[in-house]
């Protein structure tokens, strides 16, 4: 897959581009099904399937204090992206000047002039340019006006909820990790490099990676069984979120014991993907009852694992 860092770095000709538009923050169960249809059109026209994202996320510029933690890292929608069978993101670098764009503009100017766009997919409350005023029945107007097709993905439903970022965002706040992998069609996870910790774990005998936890969202406190991915191999084993009452820290962390794991990986990359919120989390009275309830937490976390296809 190519990614183009800038519509300004279209410098060769696509051959019959349909492009999919949005922010697209973690290519959930809708998104897919919009990648996927951009995809198959361009399989049916012997086209290149196309997404048009943003980066940064436009909140950062236009709202910094409202922007919401992402559910997808930068290399992680990618990968997820290409997996849908899209061919080439094109990440716009998204400025005050280019949200003030009209959305006649933005039609013309990059849709038209930079992508040379034969069809377009978005989702049916897209909405684009200037204070958000090109709605999807502008943007079939600029179709007519400009020679290119618009599709529209109607919203997608799961157990009466549409699938929107939002609202897998409010999932995994509360823990509901098992749910929010239902309208993600994957288990949530969070990749990033491990960091030092306080080495409480290891000084109780359940050593730990610590996850560097700033780059997306995190999980409600509590504890989860989850897979860990390290270098190509996954293991099993048990997270703990939160502040660790027990030994009264007070910061946030995460905390990854891995089951039958003894490497050290300080600065190395995994990722952590949730499968299912054991227990929320508790203040013991000493060290030894923590000790007694993680053994628990580790027999609960193999016994969800092992019901894993």
């Amino acid at each position: 897959m190519n990614i183009i860092r800038g519509t300004k770095n279209i410098t060769e000709l696509i051959p019959y581009p349909i492009v999919a538009i949005g922010n697209f923050d973690g290519v959930h169960m809708g998104h897919q099904i919009l990648f996927r249809k951009t995809a198959e059109l361009a399989k049916l026209n012997g086209g290149t399937a196309v997404a048009f994202t943003f980066e940064p996320h436009p909140l950062k510029i236009l709202a910094p204090d409202r922007v919401p933690p992402l559910l997808t890292t930068f290399r992680k929608k990618m990968e997820l992206l290409e997996e849908c069978g899209i061919e080439i993101v094109i990440c716009a670098d998204f400025t005050r000047q280019f949200s003030d764009q009209h959305p006649r503009d933005f039609a013309h100017e990059i849709l038209i002039k930079r992508i040379g766009v034969k069809e377009v997919v978005v989702g049916f409350d897209y909405a684009f340019g200037r204070g958000r005023e090109g709605t999807v029945r502008y943007l079939k107007q600029m179709g007519e006006e400009y020679g290119f097709q618009t599709h529209t993905i109607e919203p997608v439903k799961l157990n009466g909820h549409l699938v929107s970022s939002s609202y897998v965002r409010e999932l995994i706040e509360d823990g509901k990790v098992e749910t929010a992998g239902e309208f993600l069609g994957r288990h949530y996870s969070i990749p990033g490099p491990v960091i030092e910790g306080y080495k409480t774990g290891q000084a109780i005998g359940f050593p730990t990676a610590n996850l560097d936890t700033s780059r997306v969202k995190i999980p409600g406190t509590g504890v989860y069984a989850v897979l860990i991915k390290h270098e190509g191999q996954k293991y099993n084993g048990v997270v703990n979120i939160g502040f660790n009452p027990t030994f009264k820290r007070d910061t946030l962390s995460l905390e990854a014991h891995i089951f039958n794991f003894e490497e050290k990986i300080y600065g190395q990359e995994i990722e952590v993907f949730f499968i299912r919120r054991i227990r929320s989390e508790i203040k013991f009275k000493t060290a030894d009852r923590l000790v007694e309830q993680i053994k628990k937490d580790i027999e609960a976390a193999k016994i969800i694992l092992a019901e894993l296809p």
